[in-house]
């Protein structure tokens, strides 16, 4: 990958580009510093820190160290990501936006993105006001400024949407004139932007287990047992063994990502001879790839707003797991380092994955489409029994894709009870936007080199 990018730097046009997307992504992390009016910044990163293993934790980690600190852009690309994810399901479900998504052709696909836009933007406003109300819950505004709280909260809303809009937007000028897919890149780079934080944060913990302090000296030394519960969160501990198979573990897991993400079945197809006019077409032999991790990251996505949903309602009224009475226990139960959810978590992410697999890839419009052009599978006959057949493949691999994510999705949580640190952002999602980002601008470059005849890069 580091050659791909000494080689498209000599490329004047593909330099422009790098430079664009790097610009991008700097105003991006520039407005990801910016904190909203009427806000304690230093109360709400101190009320982030105790939130670190849950449904906030996770948005802080997906959305980078915006979300921590009341950013401009802190709900990042999420209202976005979730409108499209609502609008790809409608236009299954209602014909008339499935019409207009096939047969309207390039207008269509205008009329669809701009509902995805509308859609983000009210969907904005929902999170929007729910991050709102999780603040004046928790008492994170400014009181002393001698603003009402209706307009605080107005102008704290609108420019949460506001910043989720632009950064659509910066997206989609990524995609035009940048590299890669710019969605993709600003949740990259929102998810790298963590990695200083985490750095620290297993640094702090290795040093605290080499330090160690046990509980009878600090409450010999005058401690109340309140003091000793808030040091005891604070100074964490991870053993030197503990470091170690995080570390490996890490880069087996990446190993891993990437060779599932590259892995592909091939189904062998052959196209029959065929006469027309003077000309004999057909004969050759091709194949049908059919990739193990059809859907992507998409059911993990899905499936984490389906299994946060309670803490997100949670959320608008302003509770927490440690909010006392039926709230309490209903988000304890529902809490995301907990057994009830990830078993929910790995069943949606099973389900949604056969779902999407379903939706990219119809095997009796793949087996109509070989017989109309001579072509079938050797040992099936053309139509229905290729169909199945296909059908029979598919299923076996979106299985296999299926259980890979699931995983992946779960492995954090368990790794984080199994050591006691948060390791949301060390795994899961995140490696697998990373890794994909990664490997689809690598091969975005490649092709664009490609495409322009670079010869030291074919060399």
């Amino acid at each position: 990958m580091i050659d791909t990018l000494k080689n498209a730097w000599k490329v004047p046009e593909l330099k422009n580009k790098i430079l664009f997307t790097m610009f991008a992504l700097l105003v991006f992390r520039l407005g990801s510093a910016i904190s909203v009016p009427f806000v304690n910044v230093d109360a709400m990163a101190a009320y982030m820190e105790t939130m670190q293993g849950t449904f906030l934790g996770l948005l802080t980690t997906m959305n980078g160290t915006a979300f921590s600190i009341a950013a401009i852009f802190a709900l990042g690309v999420q209202p976005y990501i979730n409108s499209s994810i609502i609008i790809e399901l409608l236009t299954v479900a209602i014909p008339a936006l499935e019409r207009l998504a096939k047969e309207g052709g390039e207008e269509g696909r205008k009329k669809i993105a701009a509902i995805t836009r509308y859609t983000t933007v009210v969907i904005a406003l929902l999170q929007g006001y729910g991050y709102f109300t999780m603040i004046r819950a928790n008492h994170l505004l400014q009181t002393d400024m001698g603003v009402p709280e209706l307009w605080a909260g107005i102008v704290i809303v609108v420019s949460f949407v506001a910043g989720s809009a632009f950064v659509m937007w910066l997206g989609e000028q990524i995609t035009d004139k940048g590299i890669g897919n710019g969605i993709s890149m600003i949740l990259f780079a929102g998810i790298l932007s963590r990695m200083p934080a985490i750095v620290s944060q297993l640094y702090q913990g290795v040093y605290n287990s080499l330090h160690h302090v046990s509980t009878d000296e600090l409450l010999a030394a005058g401690m109340s047992q309140e003091q000793l519960e808030a040091y005891l969160q604070s100074h964490y501990e991870i053993p030197i063994w503990g470091l170690a198979l995080m570390l490996v573990g890490m880069v087996a897991l990446i190993v891993f990502v990437v060779y599932i993400q590259n892995a592909e079945r091939r189904i062998p197809v052959q196209y029959a001879k065929r006469v027309v006019g003077r000309k004999m077409y057909g004969g050759q032999s091709t194949h049908i790839p059919l990739k193990v991790n059809m859907s992507g990251v998409l059911p993990i996505i899905f499936a984490q707003s389906i299994a946060s949903l309670p803490s997100t309602v949670g959320m608008f009224f302003g509770k927490t797991a440690e909010s006392e009475g039926g709230w309490g226990t209903f988000l304890t139960v529902f809490d995301n380092t907990g057994w009830v959810y990830t078993i929910v978590y790995f069943l949606l992410i099973l389900a949604f994955s056969y779902f999407y697999s379903t939706m990219q890839f119809d095997p009796v419009e793949v087996a109509n489409n070989l017989k109309k052009n001579g072509g079938f599978v050797p040992g099936y006959r053309p139509g229905k029994p290729t169909a199945d057949f296909i059908h029979k493949v598919l299923n076996k691999i979106t299985f296999f894709g299926a259980m890979f994510l699931s995983v992946i999705a779960i492995l954090p949580i368990v790794t984080g009870n199994l050591i006691g640190v948060d390791a949301l952002a060390l795994g899961g999602t995140s490696v697998i936007i990373v890794v994909g980002v990664a490997l689809e601008t690598s091969k975005t470059l490649e092709a664009q080199l490609m495409m322009r005849h670079y010869k030291g890069f074919l060399e």
